[in-house]
């Protein structure tokens, strides 16, 4: 025997509710996170560490030989050292030094808002050459 207990509603998600709940974590997360940014160009703190010293040092007179330093400037125009050269200018001192020495370290000086593709310019120079060891010079 069957029991009627009614009309039975279909079961309804409380709507409101989870709404709710959705804002109550939003706003718990937003309290429990720190928005802490670090400042730009924070220098870092010094370790409080006192190096010992060497009993053996390198002699400067048997240490590598200074990098070549290329530079470019803002507007693209490239130095070998302090002085100006041009772009061919630049491949005859490469060729040069590459004869003398294809081991000797490159070091490209770039300004900061110059663009890329003239350092990669200067790059493709010193492989063209064969050099293989190319630094690019960044402030710290």
């Amino acid at each position: 025997m069957r029991i009627d207990l009614g009309h039975e509603e279909p079961p309804e998600i409380g709507l409101i509710a989870l709404i709710d709940c959705i804002f109550f974590l939003l706003m718990f997360f937003m309290v429990a996170t720190s928005f802490r940014q670090d400042k730009p160009n924070k220098p870092e703190k010094e370790l409080p560490v006192q190096l010992p010293a060497a009993q053996a040092s390198l002699d400067a007179a048997h240490a590598a030989a200074a990098p070549l330093a290329l530079g470019v400037d803002r507007q693209g125009r490239v130095y070998v050292g302090s002085e100006r050269v041009s772009v061919q200018g630049l491949h005859d001192v490469l060729k040069r030094e590459a004869a003398r020495d294809p081991q000797r370290r490159v070091r490209i000086d770039g300004d900061a808002q110059v663009p890329y593709q003239e350092i990669v310019h200067v790059l493709d120079l010193c492989q063209f050459e064969g050099f293989t060891n190319i630094a690019l010079h960044t402030r710290h």
